[in-house]
């Protein structure tokens, strides 16, 4: 697959076969669209393109509302693309200045200027261009004039599953990862920078990778301790990974914490990405520290139990 970070990059393709969204997650509703872009494009022996906006839109049209935490690094999202057979994923740097390119402009501009779009796959009630005034309809209505189709996937298809980014991030922010993962389709990832910690999971017998996000806008699932899997240098481990404050110890800042089952290398530096299974239980305050090593190993039992069973 190849990437684009802008729309100068782009070379106009002999036959186009294109959606557009932020695509954030990656989820099953996004997959069927990913699954008919990949047909068609067979089909007519064209090639596919994903079109995406980054910062997120909502971040440049409302300022001021909170953050919107997201399922995907730009990364993560472009990785789950590549596996799903996209070719060419195009990232438009979403500026206010490209929020009010109108719905036309658009359609002419990128879809059929830049791109060489020849058929448009879209899911139901997809809106673009200024103030959202794009609509399927346009599309239809535009499309016979700049030579391209428009096919839009019927809203029971997407409806039927039951999906939407913000159900995904509702039930990551309550520790549901089961819910989580199966409208993902996959585990839910979260990728990190190993840092130095103050090492007191090596006194306790559970030595931990302590992690640091590339960005804050990632969202993290709620505090506890999960069953999970660990990628290190193309090789899955499983493990145990923490999310908390540390209130045992008092501690005064949020840490994310794995430790990785039967692993022993210095991997400072190193970025690892954990897969989430499942919560194993709410983060606690214990009495001492050999309160919190029995239950560290009644945890580690639990997490290769549920680890197994995958």
């Amino acid at each position: 697959m190849k990437i684009y970070h802008s729309l100068e990059d782009f070379t106009p393709l002999p036959f186009g076969v294109v959606t557009s969204g932020t695509f954030d997650g990656v989820h099953i509703g996004h997959q069927k669209i990913l699954h008919r872009l990949q047909e068609v494009a067979f089909k007519n022996k064209g090639e596919t393109v994903v079109i995406t906006f980054w910062p997120h839109p909502r971040t440049i049209l409302k300022p001021n509302e909170p953050p919107l935490k997201l399922l995907n690094t730009f990364e993560e999202k472009a990785n789950l693309l590549r596996a799903h057979g996209v070719h060419h994923l195009l990232r438009i740097p979403f500026t206010k200045e490209f929020s009010q390119l109108t719905s036309l402009a658009f359609i002419t501009e990128v879809l059929v200027n830049r791109i060489g779009t020849r058929k448009l796959v879209i899911g139901y009630d997809h809106r673009f261009g200024k103030n959202r005034e794009g609509s399927f309809e346009q599309l239809q209505l535009n499309g016979p004039t700049f030579g391209f189709d428009v096919e839009e996937i019927p809203r029971q298809d997407i409806d039927h599953v039951g999906v939407s980014s913000t159900k995904i991030r509702n039930a990551l922010q309550v520790g549901d990862i089961e819910t989580a993962n199966h409208f993902l389709g996959a585990p839910y990832p979260l990728t990190g920078r190993v840092v130095k910690g103050d090492k007191l999971g090596r006194v306790l017998g559970f030595p931990t990778a302590n992690l640091s996000l590339d960005t804050s806008d990632k969202l993290v699932p709620a505090e506890g301790i999960y069953a999970v899997t660990v990628a290190h240098a193309a090789t899955a481990y499983q493990g145990m990974l923490y999310i908390g404050n540390r209130p045992t110890v008092d501690g005064s800042r949020r840490t994310i914490e794995v430790n990785i089952f039967d692993f022993d290398k210095e991997i400072y530096g190193e970025t690892l990405q954990v897969y989430f299974q499942k919560l194993l239980r709410a983060d606690s305050k214990f009495k001492d520290l050999e309160s919190l090593k029995t239950q560290l190993i009644a945890d580690k039992a639990e997490a290769l139990r549920v680890l197994n069973k995958h």
